[in-house]
């Protein structure tokens, strides 16, 4: 059976009190509608149509062609903006899940059991719905004695014993989509709100004498939808959680999942260590046998196998298997590191290659450069890439030394097994295998140090006389 999806983003959110647009808050580094419309696709929905409103640019712009986009211009009710999708779906055949944006929690499994229900009984609606003790806020599931749904009352139209009901509707159904949006047609805005209820649309079914069913969640956690900062951090630390829990669960050690922060689309090979601190963010992946951390940061990075990573920041970069970085380092973006590499404190990275085996251990900045194999660049060393308009590259060839407090200003090429010796300042290009050293002959003056001192004193001591 066919199965599709409209995923309602078309609420201003103004309790976010912000300028991003509700649904593009992200929850564990992904935008919410993020979330949703990658579940649905989970589910095998074919088509997701995402219906739109304030903020309608910035939310296509973020999904892109992962959805197709409806423009509720008016926000009439839930039910108006189901509507809006029908020029689109209005003649297909098969299941629709109706869910919305800001529900990032609702998982891939539970909509699959909620469609699986749906589609073997050959209902004409079935409802998400989960049980709490504090319903206040969320429209009340009414069931017949059989136990089918009857309908769904909304918070503010309940009487008094549907108000005391605490099974709740989290927002989320599966319908048979012709006879959707056919009842669509019969919804009215007779209510307190005077908007046109999706959940109206429960009642009508059942009215023909259809079969509405109710598929309970067994976490409570998937009924919560956002709408302002505190239940954005609520479903913040709940996702984070759950992510924990599954990398935990495949293999990976977290020493304290509390102070871990792992992102929404980061993958982690079994027996990798995660240390207190660490943040892993964006479509970062890291191999097995690795240990990161504790206090790391790391953006949208490669990460080969038994990798260490100590109090050191990356972001966009690429390492190699069994290198180790920090602590205290900086790899920024376009940083490509090799094999067995060594990158040490206080070492910063940048739109450069550096091949297997090569060190720069301590105090250098390595910037627009491509770093050959078994190269050794000393403490202090660093490339000398911008001259105050144009950005230039420094190539260091296979087996190459570099001593301390060198500069080289680029463009410079050091050849294959050349020596540059400590301290010099490299303005042309260094031959293969070629000695180069680029400062004054030292001279020594004798006693010249206390003449220097005595010189100071005797100038600190006429101020102090005035």
């Amino acid at each position: 059976m066919k199965r599709m999806a409209i995923v309602l983003a078309a609420g201003q959110g103004k309790r976010m009190k912000s300028k991003l647009y509700k649904v593009l808050h992200p929850v564990c580094g992904k935008p919410m509608v993020g979330h949703v419309v990658d579940t649905v696709k989970q589910v095998n929905c074919e088509r997701s149509i995402v219906i739109v409103g304030h903020g309608a640019e910035a939310v296509q712009s973020y999904l892109g062609e992962a959805a197709e986009y409806v423009l509720q211009e008016q926000q009439l009710g839930t039910g108006h903006a189901v509507k809006q999708a029908k020029a689109l779906l209005g003649s297909e055949e098969g299941s629709t899940i109706v869910i919305c944006g800001d529900t990032p929690l609702v998982t891939a499994e539970t909509l699959q059991g909620l469609t699986q229900l749906h589609e073997s009984n050959n209902a004409a609606a079935t409802v998400l719905v989960a049980y709490t003790d504090q319903p206040q806020g969320y429209g009340r599931v009414i069931r017949s004695e059989d136990g089918s749904v009857l309908r769904i009352v909304e918070q503010k139209d309940c009487t008094p014993e549907e108000d005391a009901v605490r099974e709740i509707n989290t927002g989320t159904y599966v319908f048979d989509n012709a006879k959707l949006f056919a009842a669509l047609e019969k919804v009215t805005n007779n209510n307190v709100q005077q908007e046109y209820y999706l959940t109206d649309v429960i009642g009508i079914l059942v009215g023909e004498g259809e079969t509405v069913l109710g598929y309970v969640t067994d976490d409570y956690a998937e009924s919560i939808g956002v709408n302002d900062r505190r239940a954005l951090s609520e479903a913040e630390g709940l996702m984070r959680e759950r992510i924990n829990i599954r990398h935990m669960l495949n293999g990976v050690t977290i020493i304290d999942p509390a102070s871990t922060y792992i992102g929404a689309d980061v993958t982690i090979g079994a027996d990798s260590v995660i240390y207190p601190g660490t943040v892993l963010k964006g479509k970062t992946v890291i191999g097995e046998d690795c240990v990161i951390g504790p206090q790391s940061d790391i953006s949208d990075s490669v990460i080969g196998d038994g990798v260490t990573i100590k109090h050191s920041v990356l972001d966009q970069a690429e390492v190699g298997s069994r290198t180790s970085v920090g602590p205290y380092a900086y790899l920024r973006p376009k940083s490509k590191l090799g094999e067995d590499v060594k990158i040490g404190d206080f070492v910063e990275v940048k739109n450069a290659t550096i091949d297997n085996g090569s060190k720069v251990s301590h105090l250098s900045y390595v910037g627009d450069a491509t770093v050959g194999k078994n190269v050794n660049v000393g403490c202090g060393a660093i490339t000398v890439n911008y001259d105050g308009y144009n950005k230039f590259m420094t190539e260091i060839e296979d087996d190459a030394f570099i001593g301390s407090n060198v500069n080289l200003v680029a463009p410079v090429k050091v050849g294959k097994g050349a020596y540059v010796v400590a301290g010099s300042t490299i303005t042309q290009s260094v031959p293969e295998n070629d000695l180069a050293i680029a400062r004054k002959r030292q001279e020594n003056k004798p006693g010249y140090a206390e003449k220097i001192r005595s010189k100071a004193k005797a100038k600190k001591e006429s101020k102090q006389q005035v």
